[in-house]
């Protein structure tokens, strides 16, 4: 679909329309002849000049990407007349760049005979896009006369957020009823053994110890730890975030998000969604591929919004957080509502745990003695931040950008080691 615009007119049409003026003000037939010329030229244009009859098609191989990947997009052009020089231009959005082919192009076309140009594009950074307006630019042999068009048929691109190598994740103080990966600490049916104990009338062969029951002189049976299923709420803070030129903490939080999203999915356990902010959003913790597009869609509409409205914990639906959830929170811990709304929840009995996306690399201490030293003061005001979350039993682990995901979260499971052994 193409929006047809004015045509432009060349300096030949000025020089000629100049002529013209200067003779009938002067009465000088000489201005007159001189300006012939261009009179011709100018009339050969407008005999030539018409309307080529445009038709321009974009097309894209996939809607879908991963941050870092390449995408092919074709333009097709169409042409009723034949157009001596055609520029095209698309249009692409910040954070998507050509990596083969030319843009702005020029092609000449032929009436009848369609020509497809070919680019090679690439996503540097996650979010939707839409891909497919731009503009093209038709001149006549003379170069005298342009006729511009817009082409504004869109196609929505989604580039899904870098996924981190997770090797293990955080497990959760308890477990759900339903069937999963996780072990439960809590013994029943299962594969994973827990423990000996003397037989009681009810119990099934299959399960007797014969060793044991052998070296005792009468029936003892295996106990096991079922397999249950968990569920996860990914609390993702959008309040602020410190950022430098194309790279933020929020950057960081989603790609975290999305990958223990899909990690956790995919061992069959159920993950919501919480965005913390300016602007509100939720999913209820659900299974399943589609609930995984549920919250990588959620995940490409976070943005930071500035809100001075105080919000705490209680404007969240209820049943967003289960009671036995796992709550992993992704923040930079610049914003008081967002380390008061952790500390609530930490105090209602919710398993927590932060991973601290770092602003230290997206700030500098500054060059006055001034700036240094409230520098220093910002940073032992974040040390004491991590010691009243630890006091509360609230395991803390900074991750930045370099340092792999699964190294933050493994800090994560030691403390909450220790704290349960403590906790006993």
């Amino acid at each position: 679909m193409t929006r047809a615009a004015s045509p432009k007119v060349s300096a030949y049409a000025v020089l000629a329309g100049l002529g013209l003026i200067a003779a009938l003000v002067t009465r000088r037939a000489e201005l007159a002849a001189l300006a012939a010329p261009f009179l011709l030229v100018l009339g050969a244009g407008f005999l030539l000049a018409s309307d080529p009859d445009l038709r321009v098609d974009v097309r894209l191989a996939r809607d879908r990407m991963l941050e870092g990947d390449e995408l092919e997009a074709e333009i097709d052009l169409t042409a009723q007349r034949s157009v001596e020089r055609l520029e095209v231009l698309l249009d692409l959005p910040p954070g998507v760049t050509v990596v083969e082919g030319r843009n702005p192009a020029a092609v000449r076309l032929t009436a009848g005979n369609p020509r497809t140009l070919r680019l090679r594009l690439q996503a540097a950074r996650w979010g939707a896009f839409q891909i497919g307006e731009g503009e093209v630019r038709a001149r006549d042999p003379f170069g005298l006369f342009t006729q511009t068009r817009r082409f504004e048929r869109t196609t929505a691109v989604k580039v899904f957020p870098r996924q981190e190598p997770l090797r293990s994740l955080l497990r959760p103080a308890e477990t759900q009823l339903y069937s999963g990966d996780e072990l439960s600490r809590r013994k029943g049916e299962g594969m994973e053994f827990a423990d000996l104990r003397q037989f009681t009338f009810g119990d099934r062969v299959r399960r007797i110890n014969w060793r044991a029951s052998a070296r005792r002189g009468e029936l003892w049976v295996n106990e096991q730890h079922p397999e249950r299923n968990v569920d996860v709420v990914l609390f993702l803070d959008s309040f602020a975030e410190a950022r430098r030129a194309d790279a933020g903490t929020l950057d960081l939080a989603v790609r975290a998000a999305a990958s223990l999203s899909a990690r956790y999915i995919r061992r069959r356990d159920r993950v919501g969604f919480v965005s913390f902010g300016g602007v509100l959003r939720w999913l209820t913790p659900g299974g399943g591929l589609v609930q995984l597009y549920r919250i990588v869609d959620a995940l490409l509409d976070t943005e930071i919004s500035l809100s001075y409205a105080w919000k705490g914990i209680d404007v969240v639906p209820a049943r967003t957080l289960p009671p036995q959830a796992l709550v992993i929170a992704l923040t930079p811990l610049l914003d008081e509502r967002t380390v008061r709304a952790l500390l609530d929840l930490r105090a209602r009995g919710f398993d927590l745990a932060v991973v601290e996306i770092s602003p230290m690399p997206f700030a500098e201490p500054g060059g006055s003695e001034t700036d240094r030293i409230a520098y220093r003061l910002w940073r032992l005001r974040r040390e004491a931040l991590r010691s009243q979350y630890l006091a509360a039993g609230v395991a803390v682990s900074e991750w930045r950008e370099g340092v792999p995901l699964a190294a933050s979260l493994q800090e994560v499971t030691r403390f909450r080691r220790y704290a349960r052994l403590a906790r006993a």
